[in-house]
């Protein structure tokens, strides 16, 4: 296959480099080509070469990138993907796969334009693994691969045949969803990251700073785990009270982490080998640090996350009050708008959201 990736981040390197591996035509459509080199690695924690590849090129051009691609695998943030799709709908062939990884974040409604002129969308439930660049363009580090997947596509006919794709190129299993919205509903970091920041900085005012702030998983508290315990409650209700729609593969939190408690949850989160040492988003100097409200932790898992499941929540007619408060006090400090609606897409009732990922 002819296969683009867009996005030259941790993500996107990891797929080019898999990809690349099975010998496909690899492109990969980035803002920074020429920091790209062609032979591409993945190396686990201690350095040791685990995966490589020779990828075709990297490239700004757009028409080049989707014109003739048989797969475009998109790896960017949730705020980014319209403009994107826009440049995919106007280039890309009526049998091609999009792929959405992973698919949270409103993505498949900015592909209705591809999606009427044939193409498949899907998206993954989560990413495959963990993954942070070692050097822009030439080697990422995977740690903590799944020991599966779960895939839907638009429409539901095709998602057999995805995650035979999928599965191909990572060499791991996926499993087909009964429908999107089991990837849309996943209680990740929609409410994960944005319970968390909501504990640690829900007193924060403009001028104040930190002399420390604790790292983001390995200093996890117990006040975080009732937090998103409660958001992840919400979401199995809404999920609950949608009978049209096989959402059976939404799992709660505490199936996914095997914890049941706070304080289960709390030591769950604490000692995940992959996420250790990882820290909060911040900025500025020591002792004088911020929230950096730049970060995706902040403009993608609150307006194009959090936004989604409350927006969903409200066709379906179902309170989620914690959800609700943990946005509310974003949209206060930040005084963002840019955030997903659902209306853009001609979505603004429970009928045409049903209709939608009905396809």
């Amino acid at each position: 296959m002819r296969i683009t990736i867009v996005g030259g981040g941790n993500i996107g390197t990891q797929l080019a480099v898999h990809c690349a591996s099975k010998q496909h035509d690899v492109i990969v459509f980035t803002s920074k080509p020429n920091q790209f080199e062609r032979h591409l690695s993945i190396v686990d924690n201690s350095g040791k070469l685990t995966r490589e590849g020779d990828i075709q090129l990297a490239i700004n051009d757009e028409k080049i990138a989707f014109s003739e691609a048989d797969m475009i695998l998109i790896t960017l943030p949730a705020y980014c993907i319209e403009e994107v799709a826009k440049k995919i709908e106007r280039y890309s062939k009526p049998s091609a796969a999009i792929g959405l990884i992973p698919g949270i974040g409103g993505g498949e409604c900015c592909f209705i334009g591809c999606l009427n002129k044939g193409c498949i969308v899907f998206g993954l439930q989560r990413v495959p693994s963990v993954a942070r660049l070692v050097t822009y363009g030439k080697t990422v580090c995977a740690t903590g691969y799944r020991s599966e997947l779960f895939l839907a596509a638009i429409p539901q006919e095709k998602t057999e045949v995805c995650c035979q794709m999928v599965e191909h190129l990572l060499d791991m299993p996926v499993n087909p969803l009964p429908n999107y919205l089991n990837v849309t509903l996943t209680p990740s970091n929609p409410i994960l990251h944005t319970t968390r920041l909501y504990t640690l900085f829900k007193d924060y005012k403009q001028g104040m700073q930190y002399d420390y702030i604790p790292l983001f998983y390995e200093e996890w508290d117990a006040a975080s785990s009732e937090l998103l315990l409660h958001c992840d409650e919400e979401v199995q209700q809404l999920c609950e009270s949608m009978k049209e729609f096989d959402l059976s593969y939404v799992k709660s939190l505490k199936v996914h982490y095997e914890s049941s408690t706070v304080q289960a949850l709390t030591q769950k989160l604490q000692s995940i080998e992959s996420l250790k040492g990882l820290p909060t988003p911040t900025a500025g100097e020591p002792h004088e640090l911020i929230p950096d409200f730049s970060s995706r932790y902040f403009t993608a898992d609150f307006p194009y996350g959090l936004e989604i499941l409350c927006q969903i929540a409200y066709f379906a007619d179902v309170a989620v009050p914690y959800m609700t408060k943990v946005l509310q006090w974003y949209y206060r400090l930040t005084q963002n708008t840019n955030k997903f609606q659902y209306s853009r897409y001609g979505i603004d009732d429970y009928q045409s959201f049903k209709s939608f990922y009905k396809r």
